[in-house]
């Protein structure tokens, strides 16, 4: 059965798994790679308006004369 556990990257950058984990020759494992704190702090944040006016946009967007408008911008197909 699979079984996650959390490991840390060494100042040489080698995965440290904890000492209690036992690991069988040749056996399979996935790594994810994880976000830093400070990489997600420095990201926008998605405000609640973003969110809530995606939907009206979203209407806008697919209209036909919003199609017309930006036809000029499309490669002839």
């Amino acid at each position: 059965m699979p079984k996650t556990v959390e490991a840390v990257v060494d100042e040489d950058g080698y995965i440290r798994l904890p000492d209690s984990i036992s690991l069988k020759r040749d056996q399979r494992v996935l790594v994810t790679i994880l976000e830093e704190e400070e990489e997600r702090a420095s990201e926008p944040p998605v405000t609640e308006t973003v969110l809530l006016s995606e939907g009206a946009l979203a209407e806008d967007w697919t209209r036909e004369e919003e199609d017309e408008a930006w036809k000029h911008l499309q490669p002839d197909q």
